[in-house]
């Protein structure tokens, strides 16, 4: 059967063969940001959009997370399902029925009813994502309005920003009277160093409290073809050393929109291992703060 171009997908798949990480994670451990796709057929992606994947299934993630040892997860909304959240809400449906402990960060249109937040709430939803760097979703203006509708469930916003580029990046996420978590170490060129205002901003915030930031994606970040990514270091030692009890990690599977070749999962988490080699902040980092940040039972 012919494959309508606009169904075709104009990004790699996620490595077929994830590797073991060198040491084994902790148990309790979470991957704190993925996406599940498709097929197409079933949820439809909207038509402005930045990409089109293949499909990354249920199935296929978890035989990723079993592998890598983790044994909780966090689904996010990915642009090209705008605030369609069918494919996240299967996903947790589904981890429910196999007794995994997942949570997801959704997507909402501002007339999202209480009912529905609810519902919501009860699967495993613990926040609301904008998107400000591909195409799909809603604007700040949006998830301002939100964000004080769902403070009550003590959800959280979660924003992909590249923080070098926002001005007033301060006036921005204090409009959000709820808890922030920045996707991928703030998904900054290297080349604009520790010093950039944007990531000193960052890094004040996360002293603060009131955000915490997500150790993940350093391959969307660094100059180098593949790991280590050492020129990413600097920005991970100074975010674990502002405030490690507001740092969180995520592989980002299936890695879409690269700008480089697709990594192995063990390489990710690898990465992980080597600039955390203390096992009391690698269980923090890993098990103890994604349980508070997504309300998993101790």
């Amino acid at each position: 059967m012919l494959v309508p171009d606009i169904l075709v997908p104009d990004i790699p798949a996620p490595h077929p063969n994830p590797r073991a990480p060198k040491r084994k994670l902790p148990k309790g451990a979470c991957d704190c940001h993925a996406h599940l796709f498709g097929p197409a057929t079933q949820y439809p992606y909207q038509p402005d959009r930045s990409y089109t994947p293949p499909d990354a299934s249920f199935d296929s993630y978890q035989h990723m997370l079993s592998v890598m040892g983790f044994d909780r997860a966090v689904l996010v909304q990915p642009s090209v399902y705008g605030t369609d959240n069918r494919r996240l809400i299967d996903g947790l449906q589904h981890a429910q029925a196999c007794n995994l402990e997942w949570r997801g960060i959704t997507v909402l249109n501002t007339d999202t009813s209480d009912e529905e937040i609810a519902r919501l709430h009860e699967l495993g939803v613990r926040g609301i994502r904008i998107n400000m760097l591909f195409r799909g979703g809603i604007d700040f203006d949006a998830v301002t309005a939100l964000s004080e509708r769902i403070a009550q469930w003590n959800w959280h916003v979660q924003c992909l920003i590249d923080v070098s580029n926002f001005n007033d990046l301060a006036h921005t996420l204090d409009r959000l009277p709820v808890s922030k978590v920045i996707d991928h170490m703030g998904h900054m060129p290297v080349s604009k160093g520790i010093n950039d205002p944007g990531f000193k901003h960052l890094l004040d915030r996360i002293e603060k409290g009131d955000t915490w930031v997500k150790l993940s994606g350093p391959n969307r970040m660094t100059l180098k073809a593949s790991a280590p990514y050492q020129d990413v270091d600097p920005f991970f030692h100074e975010l674990t050393r502002r405030n490690s009890d507001r740092c969180v990690f995520g592989t980002d599977w299936p890695h879409v929109q690269l700008p480089g070749p697709m990594p192995n999962d063990g390489d990710l988490v690898d990465e992980l291992l080597r600039l955390i080699d203390d096992p009391a902040t690698l269980e923090k980092v890993l098990v103890h703060n994604p349980t508070k940040l997504y309300d998993f039972e101790g």
